[in-house]
């Protein structure tokens, strides 16, 4: 091809596909009958383009699969960045969870007039990949701040160097205490100095003071970042200021805030280094160029997750249990009296819930292992408007209906996510080619429909998801619009529980959506009349701290609305440390007063939205991780054992939820009930009938 200047990497002969009409045209086989259900498949295509001008081009491949029932689905298995200069490997797994009548594999991506060139493409059953140990950590010093010369020790910036050519000096002044972030995590500590690095001279956005510090991280461990800030007069509009990591060629963010007068501010992040890096270094960057930047008292430090998880049992102990009189009546007083009694908490009722697909509920083992460890569920995108609606006037409620059934059957509360998402991006291009008034229409008719159809069974509803991160709606409708999407979906029905729901609230890493923000946005939508019920914490956090996190929910909290974490997950490539960083958030929000609810945002290898973040391995192995998910939920039950007071009662502390209790007598009859402890501030006495005993 291209006289003679294109040869195959490997063989004799590659396949091309020419005069491409569209993007989906390609190359394709059918491999209906080869592939088993339930089994990781791993798909190799190598590949290249040609022709159109078009010298780089996303390519594709894609799994068409026809159910039986004639449902379609298309499954993305991987794609690269093609180019017309070098083939190039496209690789990736996939997983049928269900039977099918058809499946075709098929290269496609570039744009029309483009041709895909195929060298090779096998197909073969993945290989299990055994699990990483638990890396070894040495001396991890918890609290200990690894850089040099934080307190700028003798007026000097020794440690340090201007990133750019910007200018150091050390000036006094600044706060003597520690940041409050960082105070909660390290405790008892010594006062600053005082004394701040004054950054002047600065002609880019990314200049300020840097240190390296390669050979001072340790793999593995999560880290805290601390640090005041404040910048110079002459400002006249909100800067971003950010502390940030460059990792080899890689940027990190190490938290930001937004700063638009002239006091000191507080920095708090955190993050974590999975690989060994050739170069590390810290910097301080942000503000405009002009603008004087004032640093003081950067600490980084390793934080000890089991001694917050402590410190969070002991709080958990307060607000989670309650105590317990159990009072038995029924049965002849000296039958009760030293009677044995055996407690087991067979639930508790705090809501532990997951993200579910249509197509993950045909898979036995994924029902399985969600029916046994979930009380709640959320639909990944079955009810989000581009999945009911794709095109204008065809709906499609049969997904969202199948697996509403499945919940219902199993008494698993559901939520409704989303009615709208105010991100552009997710919208329908049917509704962005709209006028004003027809999307109105669109959009009112999209609210009857759905809420008069699932009426009375979602408990909470997502109204317009990512207000803080898009605006869509509110940019073609007005202003109002917002207000109005909450109103009517309450009086659609009323039995809801209507939610805001948002990301980066948590973590301290995006100005757009601080506590401070989300606090302002809710409180504008019900000044203006909107019902808003529930804040929801999107909960898609790297490398959590929780104080940081705790820290958010203390602020969120003071609007007195119930908190949920509503699309939580973590990453990591070690299972053993993803399941700490799992750990640490479900014990954060179990903790809080105002968490009343954590929905995981799925848990199954190859239907994440992130890699590196599930708990059960694609063919049904439960990982390091999701043995930790299992670990913590069991901690949350409360047993007791013990022997009834002389008035035939037993008192014992437990977690709120469901329990069994069984009672032997002297003689040696026994009788098993169930009771309930609800939430409560007194002691709770229950009255146990053993007739019959």
């Amino acid at each position: 091809m291209a006289d003679g200047k294109i040869v195959p990497q490997s063989g004799k002969a590659f396949a091309a596909a020419t005069e491409r009409t569209q993007n989906w045209n390609g190359i394709q086989q059918e491999i209906t009958g080869k592939v088993e259900r339930k089994r990781v498949y791993e798909a190799t295509a190598v590949v290249r383009i040609y022709g159109n001008n078009v010298t780089s081009a996303t390519v594709q491949a894609t799994l068409w699969v026809q159910n039986p029932n004639q449902r379609d689905q298309y499954i993305g298995i991987a794609n690269v960045q093609a180019t017309d200069k070098e083939w190039i490997q496209c690789k990736g797994k996939f997983l049928l969870n269900g039977s099918a009548s058809r499946v075709v594999i098929y290269i496609e991506g570039p744009p029309p007039g483009t041709d895909i060139l195929l060298n090779s493409l096998t197909l073969k059953h993945a290989e299990k990949i055994p699990p990483s140990p638990r890396p070894p950590i040495e001396n991890p010093a918890f609290g200990v701040n690894i850089l040099t010369n934080s307190q700028l020790t003798d007026g000097k910036t020794n440690g340090w160097f201007p990133l750019g050519n910007c200018t150091l000096s050390v000036a006094e002044g600044s706060p003597r205490i520690l940041p409050p972030l960082a105070r909660d995590s390290l405790g008892p500590h010594e006062p600053l100095s005082g004394r701040y690095m004054l950054v002047t001279n600065r002609t880019q956005t990314w200049m300020g003071p840097a240190q390296m510090i390669t050979d001072k991280l340790k793999l593995f461990l999560t880290y805290q970042i601390s640090v005041w800030v404040k910048l110079g007069s002459g400002i006249n509009s909100p800067q971003n200021v950010n502390v940030a990591l460059g990792i080899d060629s890689q940027w990190i963010n190490g938290g930001q805030v937004e700063i638009n007068d002239d006091k000191w501010h507080e920095i708090g992040g955190s993050f974590r280094v999975e690989k060994q890096p050739s170069k590390a270094l810290v910097y301080i960057q942000g503000p405009s160029s002009g603008v004087d930047l004032m640093v003081a008292g950067l600490q980084i430090f390793p934080v000890d997750r089991l001694a917050r998880i402590k410190h969070l049992r002991r709080q958990c102990d307060k607000i989670r249990r309650s105590d317990v009189i159990l009072k038995f009546s029924g049965a002849d007083a000296s039958k009760l009296s030293g009677a044995t009694v055996k407690v087991r908490q067979t639930r508790n009722s705090f809501p532990v819930g997951t993200c579910i697909s249509r197509s993950s509920i045909d898979n036995e083992d994924f029902v399985d292992f969600f029916l046994k460890n979930f009380n709640w569920a959320v639909f990944g995108n079955e009810l989000k408007w581009y999945w009911t609606e794709p095109e204008q006037g065809k709906l499609n409620y049969q997904d969202a209906d199948d697996m509403l059934n499945l919940c219902s059957s199993n008494n698993i509360e559901t939520r409704g996510h989303c009615i709208f998402w105010e991100v552009q991006a997710t919208v329908q291009q049917w509704i962005q080619k709209m006028n004003q008034t027809d999307i109105n229409t669109a959009v009112q008719n999209r609210l009857t429909s759905l809420l008069n159809r699932y009426k009375g069974n979602f408990k909470h509803y997502d109204v317009n998801n990512e207000m803080l991160h898009g605006s869509f709606y509110q940019d073609k409708l007005g202003k109002d619009i917002r207000v109005n999407m909450f109103k009517t979906a309450h009086q659609l029905d009323p039995s809801a529980t209507l939610f805001v729901n948002d990301y980066h609230i948590e973590d301290g890493c995006d100005p757009k959506s601080c506590p401070e923000k989300y606090i302002e946005h809710i409180l504008d939508l019900q000044e203006k009349g909107a019902p808003v019920g529930g804040i929801g914490i999107q909960g898609h956090i790297d490398s959590p701290v929780g104080p940081i996190v705790c820290s958010a929910l203390d602020r969120l909290g003071i609007l007195g609305l119930p908190i949920w974490f509503t699309e939580l997950d973590v990453s990591s490539i070690n299972e053993h440390i993803r399941g700490d960083d799992l750990e640490v958030m479900m014990w954060e929000a179990f903790g809080h007063p105002a968490v009343e609810g954590i929905m995981l945002w799925g848990f199954w290898e190859l239907f994440m939205s992130r890699d590196n973040s599930h708990l059960v391995n694609a063919e049904g192995d439960v990982n390091e991780a999701g043995k930790r998910l299992l670990a913590v939920k069991k901690d949350w039950l409360s047993h007791a054992n013990g022997r009834t007071d002389q008035n035939g009662a037993f008192a014992f502390r437990g977690y709120h939820g469901n329990y069994a209790v069984e009672v032997i007598t002297s003689s040696s009859q026994k009788v098993l009930k169930t009771f309930v402890v609800e939430k409560g501030d007194s002691a709770q006495v229950i009255n146990v009938d053993l007739q019959g005993l």
